[in-house]
């Protein structure tokens, strides 16, 4: 496997690394997971009277509904980025930042367009993930204090966090005949599986994180695109989103692939 021999050509060099970035890395993991709602709640500012006007000409659902749903989405993502950069209630604001995904993902018909809805729910895993790093920084205040698998709802959480961190990488699969894209795609193919089973997690979404953000800065560079133009705005979208799917890989990388994966059956054997 293309994806297997690159991770283990890249091996040795990983744990030096882990150790350099022990202190830094979840804070940066946590950065770019919210960086998407951090725009789109200031996005929600800036374009009040657009994105009013849209949900009020898409639903009929009147000046006042709207103007709610705006400020909703505005208030929702900013306050739950606060709260998990503070380290403050970082529960309540995962599961407030999921309802916003909810709320958008119908609000503006997410659900009948299967690329973007794949990227939400890939969002909604890095989510996951930082919900489960939450929990066991809860259960640390308790070391000590015997409990029967405490920690199962924390590595089911890690579990589906992978799983759908992957998705985003299904919707940059290329189907052409191109020498170039048969390779990514059977790399990324390769990489994805590792992270979702949990087999050389660490390294395989570390290698991920370097590919995504690669492409991101390639193929989703707004700054290029001058601002009153649609596409700025379209791409500018997709970066942070994808950033945020980059921050979820981070925590992977920082927080391993939790009892439910391949590299923890390992020690057992």
């Amino acid at each position: 496997m293309c994806g297997l021999a690159l991770c283990q050509a890249l091996y040795s060099p990983l744990p030096l690394f882990l150790r350099v970035t022990k202190q830094y890395l979840p804070h940066v993991a946590r950065l770019c997971l919210i960086s998407t709602f951090l725009e789109d709640g200031v996005r929600m500012w800036f374009q009040w009277g657009e994105q009013r006007d849209y949900i009020d000409t898409t639903w009929g659902c009147g000046y006042a509904l709207a103007s709610a749903f705006v400020l909703l989405n505005l208030l929702g993502q900013l306050t739950g980025c606060i709260l998990v950069l503070s380290r403050n209630f970082v529960q309540y604001a995962c599961f407030g930042l999921f309802g916003i995904i909810a709320l958008q993902t119908i609000a503006y018909s997410i659900l009948w367009d299967l690329k973007f809805l794949m990227r939400n729910l890939a969002l909604g895993g890095g989510l996951l993930l930082l919900l489960a790093e939450s929990r066991s920084e809860g259960k640390s205040m308790f070391a000590g204090v015997p409990t029967m698998r405490e920690s199962s709802p924390k590595q089911y959480m890690q579990l589906g966090g992978r799983v759908l961190l992957v998705l985003m990488f299904m919707t940059l699969l290329h189907f052409d005949a191109s020498f170039f894209s048969i390779l990514q795609n059977i790399v990324g193919t390769a990489l994805m599986i590792l992270v979702a089973i949990g087999f050389k997690t660490k390294l395989a979404a570390l290698t991920l994180v370097v590919w995504l953000f690669a492409i991101n800065v390639y193929f989703n560079a707004f700054w290029t695109i001058p601002v009153y133009k649609p596409m700025h705005d379209f791409l500018k979208y997709d970066f942070f989103q994808t950033m945020s799917v980059i921050g979820g890989l981070l925590l992977v990388v920082a927080l391993g692939p939790g009892g439910v994966s391949m590299d923890e059956k390992k020690k057992e054997w």
